[in-house]
């Protein structure tokens, strides 16, 4: 079977080839303790050096995990030999944003060591960190939806919430998932309260477009591994909003 190379290191600069020497060694031994022992400060220092951290190209680069979708895949980077070289970092808006891959750490392990989704590296891009925990978007308690009076202002999101290459992926899934016209907007809830105000965002997807109830529900859970994990989003008609929805 022959082996498909997506990425090529001759893109690298020299400057960047190689990631934080220091941060290198602290993945590794963070990555010798077992899964057990692996508590909250374990997972805080794994997520602070992992980013700029240098690790190997695994031997098959692409794999489809067992939830459908692509993931590039990385290894420690080994003692003393030579071998391809890769910065999540370095390599995040040129490569990893533009594949629309997300990133699995050592898989032929009989558990991998971490897994990110696409969001996950999204939000490393947009705010430096793979999980945003403080946010203006709605949390997630229930399902979403827009009461009939309620008053909401209505927008688009800009750059920094979804970023072109961001937008291309998920409307490509979406156009290969049977939605022609994905569309989106970005609505503000009570916005005359600072206290109170958060923010969704709205694609014109609704039951009516599948043949069950359930086929909609994946979909629109389908939607959730392309976003930072905590945006808030939901799918309503289109003629629910006048003039609010534009394009992905």
């Amino acid at each position: 079977m022959s082996t498909v190379h997506l990425f090529n290191d001759s893109e690298n600069s020299n400057e960047n080839l190689l990631g934080d020497l220091s941060k290198t060694i602290n993945i590794n031994s963070l990555l010798e303790i077992p899964f057990k022992e692996r508590d909250e400060k374990w997972v805080a220092e794994f997520l602070d050096n992992i980013g700029e951290s240098t690790f190997q190209l695994a031997a098959s680069e692409l794999i489809i995990g067992p939830d459908g979708y692509p993931y590039f895949q990385l290894e420690n980077a080994p003692k003393d030999q030579n071998f391809q070289a890769f910065v999540i970092k370095h390599k995040l808006k040129s490569f990893l944003l533009k594949k629309g891959m997300g990133l699995a750490i050592n898989t032929h392990q009989e558990q991998p060591d971490w897994i990110f989704s696409y969001g996950d590296l999204v939000n490393y891009s947009l705010n430096n960190e793979f999980y945003s925990d403080d946010s203006i978007f709605s949390k997630k308690t229930e399902e979403a939806h827009i009461d009939k009076d309620e008053k909401i202002l209505v927008g688009q999101p800009s750059e920094t919430i979804l970023p072109k290459d961001l937008r291309h992926n998920l409307r490509e899934y979406l156009v290969n998932m049977g939605i022609k016209e994905p569309k989106i907007m970005l609505i503000a809830r009570n916005y005359d309260d600072e206290t109170l105000v958060s923010q969704d965002l709205v694609f014109n997807i609704t039951p009516a477009m599948f043949q069950t109830e359930q086929d909609f529900k994946q979909i629109m859970a389908s939607i959730s591994w392309f976003l930072p994990r905590h945006y808030s989003y939901m799918g309503i008609d289109e003629q629910t909003v006048e003039n609010g929805f534009m394009p992905l």
